[in-house]
């Protein structure tokens, strides 16, 4: 998808560099694939810590649980 955007010339070169694109498109789309990425594992990341997952909190409590059949 084609957009028109307003960078300045400073943050589109250090993008390029962070990047290693030499390109502006693949960079810029480089950095927003990346922001993204993070967003989504520090979203996960807080939901872990608000206990959203059913996890055992240790090792130990694996250990302590009885193994249910494997088939």
């Amino acid at each position: 998808m084609r957009i028109s955007v307003d960078i300045g010339e400073d943050l589109l070169r250090d993008v390029m560099v962070l990047t290693g694109e030499k390109n502006k498109s693949p960079a810029l789309a480089k950095a927003a694939s990346e922001y993204v990425r993070r967003e989504r594992l520090r979203d996960f990341g807080r939901l872990l810590r608000e206990g959203v997952f059913d996890y055992p909190e240790s090792t130990v409590q694996v250990a302590e649980e009885e193994p249910g059949p494997l088939w």
